[in-house]
């Protein structure tokens, strides 16, 4: 290819038309900073000093001297909602919404922020009102996500369930286990009004949407056991095994108390000892070593906090150890061995908490809904201790 030398006559054009752009901009540029109030750089130059509340006051005072800084009013309350001053944030979208020459798409942002702000100020009946009218726009996925939350606030069971197969219809995202758990709220709020036939309809269907629905057998078992039937109960406390053997450990003293009412308490303990050996647990070597200690003595008791020690070392089982050697130890060295068992049973029971999986939020009481971060089975069925047990081992493992 040859070189064509008129192509040289265009290289001043192209300079000419570059040089020309960049001066445009500029142009613009500086118009535009100099339509900026004083108090806008006064804001940025509070921000960049970490004056916080400053800066917040100087945009403010840019929000109400200019009608168009929308932008910068969304952002400000939401900034108020972050902070906690949701009244000032309910004002300010309030604000936004009572303008007439606001654009539609503005006036549902403005709409959507409200419901956050009402939701947040914990008034449930305003921010629901605001996310059913945003159903049919372009927030209704978020406005669906915002009414569950609502919804299970309030304890509507029957709504949370629609809200959340219309929200598996429109996402990727399976809903299967927060419905079986709101059929189990209607199960829990049936049994506590000794209507068992409707709970028990609620558990099949909590059941039918979520086969591994472990709590839902549990409260399927407490029905037989209010109906004086220990034997179905038995079955159906069984059944967790094939669901989720971890969760045993929730229904292992339920398991012993029935076994003992039809009087096959040693039928009962061996199956619970099958499952301590096969899937290992502090609450269930402390349901068993608390049958043991009654029914076969100290002796016998030891020796299984022993065995079990040194199977899956522990302080909750350290501790048990402990309290089973204290009751038989000579009187010269019980104070002794007191002193120790108290500073491990101490320890001990600061690391006999549930945690959730999600937010970290710890119980001694077991949860299928945190209190803390509203998420639904984030609670091993395992205590804290031996969750980090587990967790340590699997890293070495993988090493």
């Amino acid at each position: 290819m040859e070189f064509e030398y008129w192509w040289l006559l265009t290289f001043p054009l192209f300079f000419s038309l570059g040089w020309l752009a960049a001066r445009i901009d500029i142009r613009h540029v500086l118009s535009e900073s100099r339509r900026l109030p004083a108090s806008y750089f006064q804001g940025l130059n509070f921000l960049l000093n970490e004056q916080t509340d400053k800066a917040i006051e100087a945009f403010i005072e840019i929000a109400k001297a200019d009608n168009e800084t929308v932008e910068l009013q969304f952002a400000l309350g939401s900034l108020f909602r972050r902070r906690g001053e949701v009244e000032r944030a309910i004002r300010m979208h309030q604000s936004l919404l009572e303008r007439s020459d606001l654009e539609e798409e503005k006036k549902l942002t403005a709409m959507n922020e409200l419901g956050q702000d009402y939701l947040k100020a914990g008034l449930l009946d305003r921010a629901e009102q605001v996310f059913s009218e945003l159903q049919q726009t372009r927030y209704s996925s978020g406005a669906l996500k915002y009414l569950l939350e609502i919804y299970v606030l309030e304890k509507d069971w029957l709504k949370a369930v629609e809200a959340a197969r219309r929200l598996g219809e429109i996402s990727s995202r399976s809903y299967h286990v927060e419905i079986a758990h709101f059929y189990c709220e209607l199960a829990a709020s049936e049994i506590a009004h000794s209507d068992h036939a409707a709970a028990r309809e609620h558990l099949d269907e909590a059941l039918r949407v979520n086969r591994d629905s472990v709590r839902a057998n549990i409260l399927h078992g407490d029905i037989e056991i209010a109906e004086g039937r220990h034997e179905a109960a038995i079955q159906c406390w069984k059944r967790v095994e094939t669901q989720n053997p971890a969760h045993l450990a929730l229904v292992a003293e339920r398991l012993l108390a029935s076994h003992r009412v039809l009087d096959r308490f040693a039928e009962g303990m061996d199956l619970l000892r099958g499952y301590l050996a096969r899937y290992g647990s502090l609450d269930m070597l402390n349901v068993i070593f608390q049958a043991v200690l009654e029914t076969e003595g100290p002796q016998v008791a030891y020796q299984l906090a022993r065995d079990e020690l040194r199977r899956n070392p522990s302080m909750r089982g350290l501790d048990r150890l402990l309290e089973a050697q204290l009751m038989e130890a000579p009187a010269e060295r019980r104070q002794d061995l007191q002193l120790v068992h108290n500073l491990i049973h101490q320890h001990s029971a600061g690391l006999a908490l549930y945690r959730c999986e999600n937010c970290g939020f710890r119980a001694r009481q077991y949860f299928w809904h945190c209190p803390a971060c509203g998420k639904w089975e984030t609670y091993p069925p395992r205590r804290s201790e031996e969750t980090e047990v587990l967790v340590k081992a699997s890293m070495q493992d993988l090493m």
